[in-house]
């Protein structure tokens, strides 16, 4: 009787079978929903774009005002500013269309999943997005204002060398620094992959902490474009934080995995 029972449970967890082309069509849906709602939010962003600009243009300002230059930025061809507003909107188009898109992408492959695997899933997207913003505020909070603090000041007010920042040149530093510290936020996710996968584990991590401090250095200085030590260790700090967050979150879900495969194991066997 048992037998009969969890076959019919499965089947009703992962929902209809789709063919081949109505998963193509399926599909096509989704990206067209997703590439609406981007379109709609970056039409609307237009009008936050100048807002937005004033707030990421404050910490260079705050950066030469402190070193006694000139805090205006500079912009040299007439469609620089223009340009600079248009791929704002697009970038926050992007963010705030991004609940859409995960929706989109979530209504795609959700029928296909069991129970347990949709929350799964579920969280390991929010632990994604909320680690990748977490990222971003730090590096514009915390990293940004050190590193630009160093850049700025590396030349005496008193020099013939002057700074007169291009607004594109700027902002394509602080995508980077930004983009760049929200994915070294990552990091507790990708140790989970590979110890849910088993291609290493917790132990493993634990004993070899030296190896991955030695990393974490090199990956350091890669994502802070400066020779600048302080903000070289505050960025190695918060990656050791996240390493061993990472390797503790690791122990506990396969702790949980193995309890649950002998509770499974037991029942079987009795």
């Amino acid at each position: 009787m048992d037998t009969e029972i969890t076959p019919k449970t499965k089947e009703e967890e992962t929902g209809g079978q789709m063919t081949f082309f109505e998963h193509l069509i399926e599909l096509r849906k989704r990206i067209i929903n997703s590439l609406i709602a981007i379109a709609v939010c970056a039409a609307g962003a237009w009008f936050l774009a100048p807002k937005v600009v004033d707030v990421i243009a404050k910490p260079i300002q705050v950066a030469l005002t402190a070193h006694g230059y000139d805090s205006q930025l500079i912009y040299t061809a007439p469609t620089d500013y223009l340009g600079l507003l248009i791929k704002l909107s697009i970038y926050i188009g992007l963010v705030l269309a991004s609940p859409v898109v995960v929706y989109q992408v979530w209504m795609f492959v959700a029928p296909a999943l069991y129970k347990r695997e949709r929350s799964a899933v579920t969280g390991f997207v929010f632990s994604t997005v909320i680690l990748f913003l977490g990222g971003i505020a730090f590096g514009f909070l915390l990293a940004l204002p050190h590193i630009l603090g160093f850049l700025v000041g590396f030349q005496a007010p008193a020099s013939a060398v002057k700074p007169m920042i291009h607004i594109n040149d700027y902002f394509d530093l602080v995508l980077l620094v930004l983009v760049a510290l929200g994915l070294v936020f990552e990091l507790p996710v990708l140790i989970f992959l590979l110890c849910y996968f088993e291609i290493v584990t917790p132990k493993f991590l634990v004993k070899n902490t030296k190896y991955a401090i030695l990393a974490i250095t090199v990956v350091a200085a890669i994502v802070t474009p400066t020779p600048d030590a302080l903000t070289m260790m505050l960025v190695m700090g918060v990656m050791l934080a996240l390493y061993f967050l990472g390797v503790g979150i690791s122990w506990l879900a396969l702790r949980n995995r193995a309890k649950r495969a002998a509770a499974t194991t037991a029942v079987q066997g009795a």
